[in-house]
């Protein structure tokens, strides 16, 4: 990639860090992208997508399979914090996952698809809202318009904090776990602080619930077996002194390798919560949020992003643990061969998350480079060219 190349992509990942926006409400980031796009002609532009999802779709001369580059459009509710020139503009907002710069890498793939269609089949380069959520892979996959652009590959990155910079990893089988925010929300009576024997009150329940989620499941290694609970939050009665409370929550993340031990892991902690009531004379009930399925890495799309980046001239690092985080793009992989990489983004980058976290702009022509090896590999009768 020519350095005037990268400073132009390095001008748009400034631009779209300015304008963080969370799950669910990316629509300047969906107006940038897709203004963008258009400027490098795709056969057709799909917007609303699943929301507020953009897709690409740049056709071949030939018959052939459609192969997807998925990435996310969305930001995080956390403040940022850094004195950088493009820092973000929205309070309480920022591009601290490194989503601006995975945007950028899959939209400079639209130069390189205007200038060579593929010989087969057809590109499609999705931008995904709601990943931070789980909802939006879903959603894009129950869009009555992704039946036009149903792929039968799927690829995606992710950067990752603790691998050198561009250092390109995969793992095959399970890529990230699975997991849950699990809400359990317990009824009971309220009385007067004085006389707390006329109410029931959801404390002891709490006290039970507190320590036994988290002792169903304390991680361990990260195999078949893995299953992790974390307190994420826990809330009693109202704030004052006169009542004693009626009314309590408990939320908690349940985390494993596999869906199946998730379904287990499930079962128990509902069966731990009806047991508590019960002991405590309390109505309950439970709720699901940010549901993320596990995600596997299928075998052929491991190799053919394993050949991509050996001839983009990358190492590979191969890894026999999936990362603990979740990743809502395995839903890509129930309808298609489909692979995510990782991206190392620096041995001392802030971890995701994080508020001073700044994706690194070095890496963009590696992520570039990998996919446009894979369309290459899939699309194109002969591989190579200059990117």
């Amino acid at each position: 990639m020519t350095p005037e190349r990268l400073a132009r992509l390095t001008r748009l990942r400034h631009a779209l860090h300015q304008i963080p926006e969370v799950s669910g409400a990316e629509e300047k980031t969906a107006a940038m992208v897709a203004d963008y796009l258009r400027l490098y002609e795709p056969d057709q532009l799909l917007t609303g997508l699943g929301g507020h999802g953009v897709a690409a779709i740049f056709n071949g001369a030939a018959e052939g399979p459609t192969v997807l580059i998925r990435c996310e459009l969305d930001g995080l509710p956390i403040e940022e914090l850094s004195e950088l020139p493009y820092r973000s503009t929205h309070a309480g907002r920022g591009h601290l996952c490194g989503h601006d710069g995975h945007m950028t890498m899959v939209a400079a793939l639209a130069e390189d698809l205007q200038a060579r269609r593929p010989a087969s089949g057809r590109v499609v380069l999705l931008f995904q809202p709601a990943e931070e959520t789980g909802k939006g892979a879903p959603a894009v996959l129950a869009d009555h318009a992704f039946s036009q652009i149903a792929p039968d590959y799927a690829f995606s990155l992710h950067n990752l904090p603790g691998l050198p910079v561009g250092q390109v990893a995969l793992c095959a089988g399970p890529a990230n776990c699975a997991s849950r925010g699990m809400r359990i929300k317990l009824t009971g009576k309220t009385s007067h602080a004085a006389a707390p024997q006329d109410g029931v009150s959801p404390a002891g329940a709490i006290a039970q619930l507190l320590p036994g989620l988290t002792a169903l499941a304390s991680g361990g290694e990260l195999g078949p077996d893995f299953a992790l609970v974390t307190l994420t939050h826990a809330h009693l009665g109202e704030a004052t002194f006169g009542i004693a409370p009626g009314y309590g929550e408990v939320w908690a993340t349940l985390r494993t390798v596999t869906d199946a031990r998730m379904g287990q892991l499930i079962a128990d902690a509902t069966a731990l919560v009806k047991q508590a009531c019960a002991a405590e004379g309390l109505a309950s009930s439970i709720e699901f949020d940010d549901v993320f399925d596990a995600c596997t890495n299928h075998p052929e799309a491991v190799a053919i992003l394993n050949a991509a980046s050996e001839a983009a001239g990358h190492a590979v690092q191969m890894q026999d643990k999936p990362q603990r985080w979740s990743e809502d793009f395995g839903q890509f992989g129930k309808g298609a061969k489909a692979a995510m990489f990782w991206l190392g983004s620096g041995t001392d980058q802030p971890q995701l998350h994080n508020p001073d976290y700044d994706f690194p702009n070095a890496v963009i022509p590696v992520g570039a480079g990998v996919f446009a090896r894979v369309i290459d590999h899939l699309l194109n009768t002969e591989t190579g060219g200059n990117r």
